[in-house]
């Protein structure tokens, strides 16, 4: 398959979400495993179900029309107005923060003969989405005035703002509000969702765990890592995913460059105050490919700069040649954007659970399908590779 590609392992994400259910579960947390990274990828969606998440979350209506029908589905973006049919017919539930979006969820349901569930969420420092702690009791009379919402729970997102981290004083907000919402109007609420893969560490380890009994999971279970610190957790694999990208240019070149400097493509140019040559390598990968941010080369290569379509490597004491190819890891951010670039392939692996430490290129696979992003938003269907 043509590079650039992103290679899946499912039997790692597979084994990543049956680690955290099961850790979870010991603390009575459910796992919602969310594929907004992965482009709502079918397959990568059921291998988190094989690995016993209860439920598929994403934040684009398109991606949760992609995945199993009959397993429940969370829009985790507060919907559009503008999409709220489309929301009541693909989702089974939302996070809402808006009145006027709640009253347009309502009509829709209605008119489609539907019940949505909703979870209303609430601002906890973090400054994205998220009503208002003395406002949360009037969003609760407004879903139960409604005819066709029905109201699941409650829920909060931190650290994706302002990086505000998930504690027991924090968490105490959202457990307080869902006793006293119960009490004052007489409800039962099955959903306290805790946050996402940033509220990991807090839902394994605090004595003050509470109400919440939901995790919002995509990071964690596709790259092994925790978001706060970028920190590999202990027990996962953090090999899913890889990029390809193949060489096109080998040279050896002066370190620093000549001439007037003004400003580079994408801003400052990058500093080379060294003399000297150095081992460069071009590989066909550029911004409009992955973010360079999240970019983690082999050992022994460092990124010099990345354009448009052009990744420029110090390639050190490698060997290389042109049309060789090169393996990188990703970070969350990379992973995304690789994801959802038009010009990466994909090649989504079954391997054997033998393979769980191999890096890429898995020599025992069982299935091997591939896809391009353009297919992935249109169909479900994959290729079998070599067709």
């Amino acid at each position: 398959m043509s590079a650039p590609r992103i290679e899946i392992d499912l039997g790692v994400v597979e084994r990543n979400t049956r680690v955290l259910v099961d850790r979870l579960a010991a603390r009575d947390v459910r796992v919602l495993g969310v594929t907004k990274a992965v482009l709502g990828s079918p397959r990568v969606a059921a291998a988190m179900l094989r690995g016993g998440a209860v439920g598929l979350g994403d934040a684009r209506v398109e991606n949760l029309a992609r995945l199993d029908g009959s397993v429940p589905r969370t829009l985790i973006r507060s919907p559009m107005l503008s999409q709220v049919a489309q929301v009541v017919r693909t989702a089974t539930a939302s996070l809402n923060t808006e009145p006027a979006v709640l009253a347009a969820l309502d009509d829709a349901a209605a008119h489609a003969g539907i019940r949505h569930d909703v979870i209303l969420m609430v601002e906890l420092g973090d400054l994205r989405e998220g009503i208002a702690v003395d406002d949360v009791s009037a969003a609760v009379k407004v879903v139960l005035a409604s005819r066709s919402l029905r109201l699941r729970g409650l829920g909060t997102n931190l650290a994706c703002q302002n990086g505000v981290v998930p504690d027991d004083a924090n968490m105490d907000v959202l457990h307080r509000l869902v006793d006293r919402s119960e009490a004052q109007h007489g409800i039962t609420l099955d959903v306290v969702s805790g946050g996402n893969s940033a509220a990991l560490d807090w839902a394994l380890t605090t004595s003050r765990l509470g109400r919440t009994n939901e995790l919002r999971l995509g990071e964690a279970i596709l790259l092994g890592t925790e978001p706060l610190r970028r920190t590999p957790i202990t027990g996962l694999s953090t090999n899913a995913f890889a990029l390809v990208g193949e060489i096109i240019e080998v040279a050896d070149k002066p370190a620093r460059p000549w001439g007037n400097q003004a400003l580079a493509t994408y801003g400052e140019p990058p500093s080379r105050t060294a003399g000297g040559t150095r081992r460069q390598a071009i590989v066909a990968l550029g911004r409009q490919d992955v973010d360079i941010d999240g970019l983690i080369p082999p050992a022994g290569v460092s990124v010099l700069g990345m354009s448009s379509d052009h990744l420029v490597l110090d390639i050190g004491d490698h060997r290389m040649t042109v049309g060789d190819e090169l393996c990188f890891r990703l970070g969350y951010g990379a992973l995304v954007r690789a994801m959802t670039s038009p010009f990466v392939n994909r090649a989504e692996v079954s391997a054997s659970p033998a393979l769980t430490t191999q890096p890429a290129g898995w020599p025992n696979v069982t299935e091997i399908t591939t896809s391009s992003p353009a297919a992935m938003l249109t169909s479900d269907t994959v290729t079998p590779a070599g067709s």
